[in-house]
């Protein structure tokens, strides 16, 4: 499986077809928006969806970190659909997650579905992280806190399109340069936005680089986010 580098305020960014970064130089695997209990969420409200949803992410997470084994993870915020969404995990997912944590240092980013820190979970929870030349938050901001700093976020589930003989094919995606990197959604009922929607103007007025997940490699073609009405 082939990781494509990121250069971001001096640190090197691996970008992996599995959906997550890693910072190898701090041991860091990095996703975003698992949407944990999604599904549970909606049948709360009615709508009856396959409840398959938190096992399939946490497996997708297992992936990763059995290929890359690191020593801490970082989630990017909008880890479950809701505030209440740790306790709804069953007892198997719950043990799956401690299992896949083990002695790893676990950093939960809050975000706007989970503004709170998950209850009895392993890690610990914060607004955002600040190390070295790097933040780590779930909104991406348009102004940085200092000049040369680079920026990894969430929220957007960012996907593109590329053309082939069969017709364009739509995949999730990184959407970086050299100051921002939004990751996609490893949630398995996330959905995604169009990499050049509006909503991402104001974090590449410049364009960027779209990173399409593959089997074993990305895809990488540039984009321009449109400017006008914003979508998210």
């Amino acid at each position: 499986m082939s990781l494509a580098p990121l250069h971001m305020a001096g640190e090197r960014i691996m970008l992996c077809p599995l959906g997550v970064a890693l910072w190898p130089a701090r041991a860091t695997l990095i996703a975003a928006d698992l949407h944990l209990e999604k599904g549970s969420h909606f049948a709360g409200r009615g709508r009856l969806v396959p409840p398959y949803d938190t096992r399939a992410t946490l497996e997708a997470l297992q992936r990763a970190l059995r290929r890359h084994a690191p020593k801490r993870v970082i989630l990017l915020g909008d880890s479950f659909h809701d505030a209440n969404g740790a306790t709804r995990l069953c007892a198997e997912d719950a043990a799956l997650l401690g299992r896949l944590m083990g002695e790893r240092e676990l950093i939960w980013v809050l975000g706007n579905h989970d503004p709170v820190a998950p209850a009895g979970l392993p890690g610990r929870a914060v607004e955002e992280l600040l190390e070295g030349p790097l933040v780590f938050r779930h909104i991406g901001s348009p102004a940085l806190a200092r000049h040369g700093m680079g920026e990894l976020s969430g929220h957007y589930h960012p996907k593109a399109s590329v053309p082939t003989r069969a017709g364009h094919v739509t995949r999730s995606c990184f959407l970086g340069d050299g100051r921002r990197l939004v990751l996609p959604a490893l949630g398995a009922y996330a959905g995604g936005l169009e990499a050049r929607d509006a909503a991402f103007a104001p974090l590449f007025p410049r364009g960027a680089r779209a990173f399409l997940l593959g089997q074993e490699r990305l895809h990488s073609l540039p984009v321009m986010p449109q400017r006008g009405v914003v979508s998210a």
